[in-house]
């Protein structure tokens, strides 16, 4: 008999997520690397150049690789044989845990649970509860796999039940143009294949957690249809040239792990979730003898990278900017903000959505401001703000309209992936722009901000409106004043350019 301690439990639960929020997996780093030598596309390769460098920094100053912080996933494979001091309920272990990490003072995560999901909407601040699935086996340790997933790459999940004799190949690149970027490529497609509708959905998601090894898989061959499938999916991926970030490149994906179980003999069920940029998990092991222990990698892991944003970008002056001068701005420009930057996602648009129609004055001036998506973290020692990186846009597309409109005057919009149709629209009526950040590189963008204060709707926490000075913040325009979007045209050039080059030349 094992005799596992709550305190050793609660600390290693808490310690695995600090870990994970600060340090990529070396896999998914040396991943990347290769695939930023590879990549011919300037404008992925820039992007990815950045979240190696977002990388490195976090894992020098101890700061989360992205500002979305997560839901806390925790796979627990508990032995028959463990005994719990206490008899304690596991559930409540873990979230004590999760409590722990997320308002650690001297790393503080972003709280983004909110409970009551289809009313009130109120943040938990603290993250709990966590998504917990625990199993029986065997044994007397307990296997631990815990995963930090960010709501732009959940809320890319898919599923289906095709028929048995349907490609899973052909649903799977049906699937991909339609995530877009928000997902934050390039990163790790998770795919279960049978079980029921739910086992399909968790095997995608556990599948995530497994190393990147398709180069390994590459190197001697597939043994069975699975790894036949996994070889297939990537190559035809990455010929879908959706690139880093959404803009167009030889990477979407860095791997695909798939699980399978047996299945009904009418149904094929097909669940996929992608994995970010912001890849983030760790398997640990307890057996009794202490809590787990986290060694940090050493920072000569990390590529050495000269990055010191584009040297042709334009430098903006948002304190002085009009819309004759937005309107000189071209789809896939890079541009270096300085000034005053307004924030605002989600509950901060409905919030405003609602006091304008209600007749009642807005607490912030819009006016010929632009106006960042995102969710920051609480900032610690002298930074301005922490972690600061896009949310994807796309959930905003339908204020889109308004604050552009002339009650509001909002000249332009900072966020990450792309913009729907009727947003692209309202963009090419006002005359607006739309202005990208890198997705993944949340650390590397705040250093870009040298002052942040909150103007209205404290009450929203991570998404009150925030008032940013920056200086030299790297964005790229995304969508210009004519309507013109970068995510429609890098894609299309690299679908073009990629048909050209032969696929099974990528080492991944």
């Amino acid at each position: 008999m094992t005799t596992i301690r709550q305190e050793d439990f609660i600390q290693s639960i808490a310690d695995a997520f600090q870990f994970i929020s600060i340090y990529h997996p070396l896999d998914f780093i040396r991943a990347m690397k290769t695939a930023y030598d590879l990549e011919q596309s300037p404008a992925a390769r820039d992007a990815m150049a950045q979240i190696l460098i977002n990388s490195r920094l976090c894992a020098e100053g101890h700061r989360p690789i992205c500002q979305d912080t997560g839901m806390a996933v925790v796979f627990l494979k508990i032995g028959m044989n463990v005994v719990w001091e206490g008899n304690p309920n596991i559930t409540d272990l873990v979230n004590a845990g999760v409590r722990r990490a997320y308002t650690d003072p001297g790393n503080p995560l972003r709280a983004s649970v909110l409970a009551d999901p289809a009313g009130a909407r109120k943040n938990t601040r603290d993250n709990t509860p966590a998504v917990i699935y625990m199993d029986l086996v065997p044994g007397d340790t307990v296997d631990v796999k815990v995963a930090a997933k960010g709501g732009g790459s959940e809320n890319k999940a898919h599923f289906t039940v095709l028929n048995p004799s349907d490609s899973i190949v052909d649903w799977v690149l049906s699937v991909l143009p339609e995530m877009g970027a928000g997902w934050c490529p390039p990163g790790i497609l998770g795919i279960g294949i049978g079980g029921s509708p739910e086992k399909a959905l968790l095997m995608a998601k556990e599948a995530l957690l497994d190393p990147i090894d398709i180069h390994e898989l590459r190197a001697r061959g597939p043994a069975n249809r699975i790894e036949e499938l996994r070889l297939e999916l990537l190559d035809k991926v990455n010929a879908l040239g959706i690139g880093a970030q959404g803009l167009g490149g030889l990477t979407t994906v860095l791997d695909v792990k798939i699980k399978d179980f047996p299945t009904h003999a009418a149904s094929l069920p097909v669940g996929l979730i992608p994995n970010c940029a912001a890849t983030r998990h760790i398997h640990f092991t307890l057996d009794g003898s202490g809590p787990a222990a986290f060694t940090p990698p050493a920072l000569s892991e990390w590529p050495e990278i000269a990055w010191n944003g584009p040297a042709t970008a334009r430098r903006v002056n948002l304190d002085t900017l009009t819309a004759a001068d937005t309107a000189k701005w071209q789809a896939g420009e890079q541009i270096l903000l300085t000034g005053k930057l307004l924030t605002g996602r989600d509950a901060a648009h409905k919030k405003l959505a609602d006091l304008i129609r209600n007749g009642q004055p807005l607490p912030v001036d819009f006016h010929n401001k632009f106006i960042y998506y995102v969710g920051p973290v609480d900032p610690v020692r002298d930074e301005a703000v922490g972690p600061a990186g896009p949310t994807t846009a796309t959930r905003m597309d339908k204020f889109t309209d308004l604050m552009l409109g002339e009650q509001v005057g909002l000249l332009g919009m900072v966020g990450k992936s792309e913009r729907g149709p009727e947003a692209i629209a309202s963009i090419k009526a006002h005359a607006g722009v739309y202005c990208i950040a890198v997705g993944g590189a949340a650390y590397l963008v705040a250093k870009a901000i040298k002052h942040a204060r909150v103007l209205a709707f404290p009450e929203l926490g991570m998404e009150a409106i925030y008032e940013f000075d920056v200086e030299n913040m790297p964005v790229t325009v995304a969508v210009d004043s004519s309507g013109n979007s970068v995510h429609d045209s890098g894609p299309r050039e690299w679908r073009m350019k990629i048909g050209k080059i032969p696929v099974n030349k990528n080492p991944h």
